[in-house]
């Protein structure tokens, strides 16, 4: 749109709409005003997470410290003016506020006066955290019964006389009528929200730890949030669609780490399950499939037992299900990990290449060796009894139409391309070409935008022929999202579940990983990738997750010359023997890049009492020379366009070619 011909029908068209948001000049004026003094605040804290995987203790305290930028800025405020242990006291307030005041309330002597010392230093803190945030920002974090009197503390200045003889009555009678506790639980949850202006989640919300279902109710209520699709999360996307092998899989993982509490939580019913295990397993000791057991998961050894004998009953039916979702798609060329089908059952052999192995152990009541992949009756019946489970869960649905809503298979922000995994290439560090539909090959960005459309299409309830990718080929696909060699989320030779669980020789157990993996480390390779999905910006970066960064030997999450950042560092207790730590957050402030290093969490609860934090260490990874504006922001394209069409308009009414609508 340009002034030079005001008379485009369309042009006029779009300002007639826009006069409806501005009917008058001020109105128009105005706007441009507050928007370009938005442009030149400082940009918005993008804090980045990635595996989380059922961690939700570890997780939350990371959104309630702000990955240690709490603590950071109370440090930064009282610095030698009260003892540590004050400090401490204070952070862990803000962090829970709900819980500490209790504990508080029966240990203080003088209670109104903590009242009164701890809400002018919550005040302080919250004057902080928003000074980066306009006034209509921070007025719409605020809770409605103290919005009015927390946006009067923000802005006064305690430095007058009068001033502070006011503040101070605000603060008595907040404390004299009794609502004391209730306003520090809300400017509390208020520094928290300032604290991170957009949360980035690079995938895998779900499996390993117990508190997926908790991770997503803190979503659901997380005030702004994204989250790029990780290979678990589409594993439980794909059971919520009705993928049978998919739901194998879930439940087989909930099982290997004996953590139900999140498939309890959806009111999936295992008693079937059990009792198929019982009277198919009941003699067989199922020694390979006893639960991995994680911290403060203790469970007493007939439970165990009968946790490994439904571990065994739902992997044989998994992959009985993969093979017939194989056979079904051919063009997947992934028929050969039907592996039933290559079992001497006599000799207790399977041959694999041609290369033969020998089994751990042989006993499959449920296998006809003439057709291995054929389900018995009674397994028929029980995948009914879990699909329907699956299918009718209210809260799973719910949480899977959040995913989907605040989800895709990656995102570019601020220059930063985020994805869970990984970009299919060929040998030569060119974008590989991937099949995903017969007859529809894709590559780079377009391969990964038309997955996400393939995802959607299975949940899609008005499928018809004529769309694009059919709802039950959709459906199916989420399995070979979930181990196909050429799947973004997988990108390896092979998932070798059957190995590890049946075949004793270790050397079955490699799965090769593809090139991006070994290709990802140069810089070049990574600048093409950065080319292919049009990411501009002198400072351009990659962020992964999927692969746990194993900084106990060195390794360093960030390569590529700084273009790769890998913040998988393995909030999953399984990982952290591994990794030697629990967690990455990178941190994206005004100033930078920072890259937050967590210890292993204890528990909330150890926290609240004893003003235990997460450790953590904060590695500089890249900083800016100038302060970084919203100008210099996605955002800051977003409000440039808003003030052109704003100028625009101001033209139309000054040179009467749109009227003001004046009351």
């Amino acid at each position: 749109m340009t002034s030079s011909n005001p008379y485009n029908k369309a042009d006029r068209h779009y300002l007639q709409l826009l006069s409806q948001s501005f009917p008058t000049i001020a109105d128009a004026a105005k706007e441009i005003i507050n928007l370009e003094a938005i442009m030149n605040l400082p940009k918005g804290t993008e804090h980045f997470l990635a595996d989380i995987h059922g961690e939700s203790e570890a997780f939350q305290h990371v959104l309630k410290n702000a990955s240690g930028n709490i603590k950071r800025k109370v440090n930064e405020l009282f610095g030698n003016t009260i003892r540590e242990s004050e400090k401490r006291e204070l952070c862990t307030l803000i962090y829970y506020p709900e819980q500490k005041l209790e504990l508080i309330k029966a240990q203080e002597t003088d209670l109104n006066d903590w009242y009164r010392i701890t809400i002018h230093q919550l005040v302080r803190v919250c004057r902080d955290v928003s000074s980066k945030y306009t006034r209509s920002k921070v007025r719409k974090s605020l809770p409605e019964d103290f919005s009015y009197i927390i946006e009067e503390l923000l802005h006064e200045r305690t430095d007058d006389q009068d001033k502070a003889a006011y503040v101070a009555v605000i603060v008595d009678t907040i404390i004299s009528t009794g609502r004391a506790d209730a306003f520090i639980e809300a400017i509390c949850n208020v520094i928290q929200r300032l604290a991170i202006d957009q949360l980035h989640i690079l995938g895998d919300i779900y499996d390993r730890g117990p508190g997926a279902h908790k991770i997503m109710e803190t979503l659901r209520q997380y005030h702004s949030w994204d989250i790029q699709w990780g290979n678990h999360d589409i594993l439980w996307m794909g059971a919520s669609a009705g993928n049978n092998a998919c739901i194998c899989n879930v439940l087989r993982l909930s099982l290997r780490y004996a953590n139900l509490a999140t498939i309890e939580e959806y009111g999936i019913n295992l008693v079937p399950l059990a009792t198929f295990a019982l009277e198919v397993y009941g003699d067989d000791p199922c020694e390979e499939f006893m639960p991995i057991l994680l911290r403060d998961n203790e469970i007493d050894e007939k439970t165990r037992l009968l946790t490994a004998k439904m571990h065994k009953a739902i992997t044989i039916i998994q992959l009985k299900e993969e093979a017939k979702i194989f056979g079904r798609h051919p063009e997947w060329q992934m028929q050969d990990r039907s592996l039933f089908d290559h079992i001497d059952y006599q000799r207790g052999i399977c041959t694999i290449d041609g290369k033969a192995y020998e089994m751990r152990s042989c006993n499959f009541p449920t296998i006809d060796p003439s057709n291995p992949n054929a389900f018995t009756e009674e397994e028929w019946q029980l995948m009914e009894r879990l699909h329907h489970s699956f299918r009718i869960s209210e809260k799973l649905q719910k949480h899977i139409r959040t995913i989907l809503s605040h989800g895709c298979m990656f995102a570019i922000s601020n220059s930063n391309l985020l994805f869970h995994a990984s970009i299919p290439l060929n040998e030569d560090g060119s974008l590989k070409a991937v099949e995903i539909f017969p007859g529809k090959k894709y590559s780079g960005k377009d391969l990964m935008h038309n997955i996400g459309m393939m995802v959607r299409a299975a949940f899609n309830p008005n499928s018809s022929p004529s769309d694009e990718y059919p709802r039950n080929y959709a459906r199916d696909y989420f399995l070979y999202l979930w181990c196909g060699k050429d799947s973004p989320l997988f990108d390896k030779s092979k998932m070798a579940t059957f190995e590890r669980y049946f075949l004793k020789d270790k050397e079955t157990y490699k799965e090769e990983k593809g090139n991006y993996f070994k290709l990802r480390d140069s810089e070049e390779i990574c600048d093409r990738i950065l080319d292919a999905f049009g990411v501009k910006g002198e400072n351009r970066h990659i962020i992964n997750g999927h692969v746990p960064v194993h900084a106990s030997k060195g390794e360093n999450p960030i390569k590529a010359g700084g273009k790769l950042m890998v913040i998988d560092g393995g909030f999953s207790e399984a990982y952290h023997s591994e990794t030697g730590i629990a967690g990455y957050t990178l941190v994206y402030h005004s100033r930078g890049f920072q890259l937050v290093q967590h210890a292993p969490f204890t528990s909330a609860r150890e926290a609240i009492v004893t003003g235990t934090d997460i450790k953590s260490t904060t590695q500089i990874v890249e900083m800016s020379a100038h302060r970084m504006l919203v100008a210099d922001t996605d955002k800051g394209e977003e409000l440039r366009a808003q003030i052109t069409d704003l100028k625009e308009l101001l033209y139309a009414y000054r040179h009467g070619i749109i009227t003001e609508k004046r009351n």
